[in-house]
């Protein structure tokens, strides 16, 4: 094929190209922070997503987490109410109820004060558009709590260095109207053995390690979750089964609530709620409200 051949299926390639583009489906515009309570932020079209309904557990179902739940209830009512608050590290051991606490302490806040908070949720993958996402937030007279589940990094992933700068280091800071809420299962956000090597290996091991934990330095709260002890599972367990309204044998319930955890070798909310859906759908019942 000559050069000119070539030049002669351009203009046809462009009005394929051009073709294609009328039949692709239209991005959907991006919802405004007043449509929602929730949101999804959606890095490749540059949009947020409403959500009608946010998943969420009534918060006084949450068991074994009172201290950690009352510091976040009262940091986010303080944000709330214009007053100054921290970003928040919620860490430690899974199925604890880390993400499930920031979702219903949104709810307990915006069922006191109706439409106070947005929820927005941004993904991991997504973070290094996060100035972006900032540059939409900021200035709207609507509070937001940012929402990021399941956070943490490893190996060369250098993404931690702009959320360092975008939490507090850089220039514009964080916007008044937005705080950070973050889960992990990693106290630092990063696998002991990536902060192990760094020690081994850098000419000056104090500065690398430095700079590996010291995003974890950017929340002003740090709150642990731990393994729940028997008495906290079962009081997760009658929780649900009261609220739910599950007529059962109270001995029987707890019998079987001891049994599905050992085969799942742990106790967590999770698991306790894992159970309780088994025990409705074994008796007919829904779990409606």
């Amino acid at each position: 094929m000559t050069a000119s051949d070539d030049a002669s299926l351009v203009p046809l390639l462009r009005r394929i190209a051009d073709a294609l583009d009328r039949l692709a489906p239209a991005h959907p515009p991006s919802a405004g922070l007043q449509d929602a309570d929730g949101f999804v932020w959606h890095a490749d079209t540059n949009a947020l997503q409403a959500v009608p309904a946010i998943n969420h557990v009534p918060l006084p179902l949450l068991k074994g987490i009172d201290l950690v739940r009352d510091i976040l209830l009262d940091n986010t009512r303080r944000f709330a109410d214009g007053l100054p608050a921290n970003n928040a590290l919620l860490w430690g051991a899974r199925g604890m109820g880390k993400s499930s606490l920031i979702k219903s302490v949104h709810a307990e806040v915006n069922h006191a004060r109706k439409g106070a908070l947005a929820l927005v949720e941004i993904h991991r993958e997504d973070i290094p558009s996060l100035p972006r996402l900032l540059a939409i937030l900021r200035g709207n007279p609507r509070r937001c709590i940012l929402f990021c589940d399941d956070l943490s990094f490893a190996g060369e992933d250098a993404t931690y260095k702009s959320l360092k700068a975008v939490l507090e280091g850089g220039i514009e800071g964080r916007p008044a109207n937005v705080v950070f809420y973050a889960t992990s299962n990693r106290r630092h956000l990063m696998p002991r053995e990536m902060v192990e090597n760094e020690r081994s290996t850098a000419i000056n091991p104090g500065e690398a390690v430095e700079e590996k934990v010291s995003l974890s330095d950017r929340f002003g709260l740090w709150l642990g979750f731990h393994g729940c002890p028997q008495d906290v599972y079962l009081a997760m367990v009658e929780g649900y089964v009261s609220h739910f309204g599950l007529q059962a044998d109270p001995a029987k319930v707890q019998a079987e609530a001891i049994e599905w955890a050992a085969t799942r070798g742990a106790r967590s909310g999770r698991v306790a709620w894992q159970f309780v859906q088994d025990l409705a759908g074994r008796l007919g019942k829904t779990l409606a409200g």
